[in-house]
């Protein structure tokens, strides 16, 4: 919106072609964000206190968590917004990929945001039907997938990309789309499923975001994209601002998050977030490095399909409890010792990803 404005103005003054710069309105955007978050973020968490929007807690989850009951849910809203407006105001909107990745991050905090309101109003952890939610992932995620596949003009923008290897482009054709389901909605799953602790997902989500924007930034240039022997999708690089957004969203909501939490973020946040992460991958070509860079969401998410499949095989349980953070917790580690070595886990995962951009 504002670059539009500072394309007008920059006739007239010459210093508003500062706008023209990616990394300039990517800062913007990640201050504009943070700004939000903190300004707002504790009138909103008053207002959650006041009208008694409170967490739900699991009765079979960890006997140390039920002293969170009732702490303020749904703080994940207000990174939404602060996503929304900076990108709105900082992001170039004649941009396809801005808009897919946007509405794409809105619709699955949508879907959080009715599982959320629906615990709520039952005073229960029981939100959404499993099969309900996953339905409306799904729905949103092959639209997402179509739209991806539609409007792609290079074959490289559907083909799977592998690490490590530079000139290997495997075409995918209309399978790109269930591709690009499974990671969206895994993605938001694995998020969603990691967030259970004070901080724990979010600090991930940051770190894996910001690395996204490196490779969404160096795709979108060809010079960059040639010399580091990845996939030119033209257009790309454009999201760095959104990766911006959500970087200043994501810690101004660290800010009140942190243990002990003041607000917790709700699926409203934790399918969003982790649908944008999904998506940035799909555009940049690069879903096998979020692989490796999210290994923590990754880790968690198995965690908790071994431990169903080996129960229902054999009656007993592999970890203490899934997630696997409640594991560490029921063997004695203290919620903020699981929380920041999940972290500096994440830090060695994300410096991993990022080396591929060399390692080809």
């Amino acid at each position: 919106m504002l670059l539009m404005l500072a394309e007008q103005l920059q006739a007239y003054y010459g210093a508003f072609n500062v706008f023209q710069y990616l990394t300039f309105r990517a800062i913007l955007g990640t201050l504009t964000a943070l700004g939000i978050g903190l300004l707002v973020g504790p009138a909103l968490i008053r207002r959650l206190e006041r009208y008694q929007v409170g967490q739900q807690v699991r009765e079979e989850g960890p006997v140390s968590h039920y002293s969170k009951a009732g702490t303020p849910t749904m703080g994940g809203a207000l990174m939404l917004v602060g996503i929304a407006v900076a990108t709105l105001l900082w992001g170039d909107l004649a941009n396809r990929y801005v808009w897919l990745v946007l509405l794409t991050t809105l619709a699955f905090g949508a879907i959080g945001g009715v599982d959320d309101w629906l615990k709520l109003t039952r005073g229960n952890s029981e939100g959404l039907r499993a099969r309900t939610k996953f339905l409306w992932q799904s729905v949103a995620g092959l639209l997402a997938g179509s739209l991806l596949y539609a409007t792609a003009t290079t074959p490289v923008e559907t083909a799977l990309i592998l690490p490590l290897l530079k000139d290997v482009a495997i075409p995918l054709g209309i399978f790109f789309i269930p591709l690009t389901w499974l990671v969206v909605v895994g993605a938001s799953n694995a998020v969603n499923l990691t967030d259970g602790l004070d901080g724990l997902a979010i600090m991930p989500t940051v770190l894996v975001g910001g690395a996204l924007g490196v490779f969404a930034y160096a795709s979108g240039n060809v010079n960059f994209a040639d010399y580091l022997g990845i996939p030119y999708v033209i257009g790309a690089g454009e999201l760095i601002v959104f990766v911006g957004a959500l970087v200043g969203a994501g810690l101004a909501f660290l800010w009140f998050n942190t243990y002990p939490a003041q607000v917790f973020m709700g699926d409203v946040g934790a399918l969003a977030l982790g649908a944008a992460l999904g998506m940035i991958a799909m555009v940049v070509r690069q879903e096998v490095v979020l692989f490796i860079m999210g290994g923590v969401f990754v880790a968690e998410t198995v965690s908790v399909m071994l431990q169903v499949f080996w129960y229902k095989r054999t009656g007993r349980r592999i970890f203490r409890m899934a997630p696997l953070h409640h594991h560490f917790e029921l063997k004695g580690w203290p919620e903020p010792r699981v929380i920041v070595r999940f972290w500096i886990i994440t830090v060695v995962l994300v410096l991993v990803g990022l080396a591929t951009l060399k390692l080809r």
